[in-house]
């Protein structure tokens, strides 16, 4: 048994990563993609396997298994790919994971149709991210805002307890009737006439 480790403690702490969290986000979300590729191509050789093996009735894999082709990403498609996971916040990636394996245990895709369903899953976050923020971004606007009770109301508007200017179709018939009594709890509203 080694006294090393144990000698270490003057040594420095460990550092903290000095990446940011949005390279750290692009790094995770493009290994997910990497690992759910690799394993969708084993499910399809072990697919296109099962059906030699049926087709020609005798399994010759052990004798010599021939070397898989590996696909890849095109420069391009690697680059689109990054760009839109350097848009995720780093709050949405756990969710983009969940739901990128999520599908892909629904629809045991093809290798090739991995990076379009990658796509699609981040496109959905983005919209997802887009949504909070603007009910974020209202809600604040809401919390923001001046209350002044009726306050804004003194400059347009009356209250008037008693007082009735209302037209109404039977004016004529009303003129010459005694006003209403009006309950003293239902105050009347109305505005000012400008002129």
């Amino acid at each position: 048994m080694s006294l090393t480790p144990w000698l270490r403690w003057n040594a420095a702490p460990p550092r903290l990563s000095s990446r940011s969290p949005a390279e750290m986000v692009l790094e995770t979300l493009m290994v997910e993609l990497a690992g759910q590729m690799r394993e969708a191509e084993r499910q399809q050789w072990e697919r296109s396997k099962a059906v030699r093996k049926i087709c020609t009735g005798v399994d010759y894999s052990w004798l010599a298994s021939a070397p898989r082709p590996a696909y890849d990403l095109s420069p391009g498609e690697r680059l689109q790919l990054e760009d839109v996971c350097a848009k995720i916040h780093p709050s949405y990636c756990g969710p983009a994971i969940l739901r990128f394996r999520q599908l892909m245990a629904e629809r045991e895709p093809e290798v090739q149709e991995v990076s379009r369903l990658f796509r699609s899953v981040l496109h959905e976050v983005l919209e997802r991210m887009k949504q909070e923020e603007a009910a974020h971004k209202l809600t604040r606007q809401w919390s923001l805002r001046p209350r002044g009770g009726l306050a804004p109301f003194k400059g347009r508007a009356r209250i008037a307890p008693f007082a009735s200017d209302i037209r109404t179709i039977s004016e004529d018939v009303e003129r010459d009737a005694p006003p209403p009594s009006r309950t003293w709890s239902m105050p009347e509203f109305r505005a000012r006439k400008e002129d």
